[in-house]
């Protein structure tokens, strides 16, 4: 919730935090792509760090920095300060995400995974929700600054609460140590695939910085696979990398939040530029979605334990495709309840997605892999996104990113953004295929499912997660 809150209420403290700095907009933009471009290149890294060293003490280093950072910027004197510690703040943000996963699988059998990451989802889905309108009530009677200054208290009571808790220590006998080469290699290709994709709103697909950010990206890519083949401690330890229900996992948690991420940016614009809405009225509009997403977490952990990932996976996937699919239909003069209708089913869909993919991807991870999982999971929650948005701004060409003309060109190109994000999500339906059809991952109570973690793992971690379970 802290990391979710000071992300939304961010976006609406930029414009005043741009007026009292002197700041250009290029600048402000900062803000927000380096702190997504330190999280992103870092969570894999940071949940490795929390499988040798503790994820309680990840969580409690990365908490204490995160609000460390966020006093510093409300003290800042300058952009160039706020951008910077910004970045700081991602680094800190990257160390606490995949930890709070792991401590999840160390206290939870993968069986008994859904109930709290429903409420992980749900109280994520709260903190998004309520980010604009907090953030707007602080903006207005307390300043910018104040937008950072409430994290304070928030990160030193998290903090203290981290030194309290006591989780299961099952870890396998022998943890890798990190090889800071491949470590290296992977933070820069992520660093230049969400910095290739962030262009593509100015830039476009065919730009030159567009085709040679993602080529460097593709060269790089090889070289980190070649060099991980060879590596006897790999970043990405090989039990991950072969296991069938992590890989599915992350290709559906890509395909899903790029789909709905990207919707949402092509909604806004559409409420507040051809519908002509103000933010509080754009903000009712997209209720019944933050509304379905709290609700519907505990319905889809109560699927995920009656139905299966498989099943609860793709009803999920086709209810968020056709929810944005449902969006693309809709013009000015449609009814109010239309729409509600449609960003409910795309509330209740990624909700069911979030929960199943989260649960079958941390819980197939031996605890001696569940940070890196985390951090898997958490790296493609920040990639999709982006590459949502990159879709999105491209087809619609919006103005505010450049291209286009008016509020009714953007009405027209509406419907065919829209329709290529539900393809998108579609496309998910394939990974969502490939999950387990039981909780757990487990083909019976005895044995592992094909292509799984545990299948996969040594003998020692076997016994770590039987011991665990």
């Amino acid at each position: 919730m802290l990391v979710a809150l000071d992300g939304t209420v961010l976006l609406v403290a930029q414009p005043r935090l741009q007026h009292d700095l002197g700041a250009g907009v290029a600048q402000v933009q900062w803000t927000s792509t380096g702190y997504l471009l330190a999280v992103a290149s870092l969570l894999v890294i940071a949940g490795r760090l929390g499988d040798r060293y503790g994820h309680q003490r990840v969580l409690f280093t990365g908490v204490l920095g995160f609000g460390a950072a966020s006093a510093g910027i409300a003290l800042a004197p300058s952009i160039g300060w706020v951008i910077g510690l910004r970045a700081a703040q991602g680094v800190c943000g990257a160390l606490l995400q995949p930890a709070t996963l792991a401590l999840l699988r160390l206290t939870y059998p993968p069986d008994r995974l859904g109930t709290p990451v429903a409420l992980r989802t749900s109280a994520i889905a709260v903190a998004a929700g309520a980010g604009p309108v907090l953030g707007g009530l602080l903006v207005v009677h307390l300043g910018w600054r104040a937008v950072f200054w409430v994290n304070v208290p928030v990160a030193a009571l998290i903090a203290a609460l981290a030194l309290t808790v006591r989780p299961p220590a099952a870890r396998p006998a022998s943890t890798p140590r990190l090889d800071l080469t491949g470590a290296a290699l992977l933070a820069t290709v992520l660093v230049l695939l969400v910095r290739a994709l962030v262009g593509v709103p100015e830039h476009g697909w065919t730009a030159a910085p567009t085709l040679s950010g993602l080529a460097a990206v593709v060269v790089l890519a090889v070289v980190l696979v070649g060099y991980e083949r060879r590596s006897a401690d790999p970043v990405v330890p090989r039990a991950v990398a072969r296991s069938v229900p992590v890989t599915a996992s992350m290709a559906l948690l890509l395909a899903a939040s790029a789909g709905l991420f990207g919707a949402l940016f092509t909604a806004t614009f559409y409420l507040q530029d051809v519908l002509r809405l103000d933010p509080l009225g754009s903000g009712l509009r997209v209720l019944p979605l933050t509304a379905l997403m709290v609700l519907g977490a505990p319905l889809a952990a109560a699927a995920l334990r009656r139905h299966g990932p498989r099943r609860s996976a793709l009803t999920g996937t086709a209810l968020l495709a056709l929810g944005i699919a449902g969006l693309s239909r809709l013009d000015p003069t449609g009814t109010w309840w239309a729409m509600g209708a449609a960003f409910a089913a795309m509330g209740a869909g990624f909700a069911t997605v979030m929960v199943t993919a989260t649960g079958t991807v941390v819980g197939d991870a031996p605890p001696g892999c569940a940070g890196v999982v985390g951090g898997l999971k958490q790296t493609a929650m920040n990639i999709g996104p982006t590459l949502g948005i990159a879709v999105a701004a491209s087809a619609t060409a919006t103005p505010a990113h450049g291209s286009a003309g008016t509020a009714a060109a953007f009405a027209g190109a509406m419907g065919t953004a829209l329709l290529l994000l539900a393809g998108c999500v579609a496309l998910g339906l394939l990974p969502a295929a490939l999950l387990p059809r039981r909780p757990g991952g487990r083909a019976s109570p005895e044995e592992p499912a094909p292509g799984s973690v545990a299948e996969e793992a040594a003998p020692p971690v076997k016994e770590a997660t039987a011991a665990s379970s």
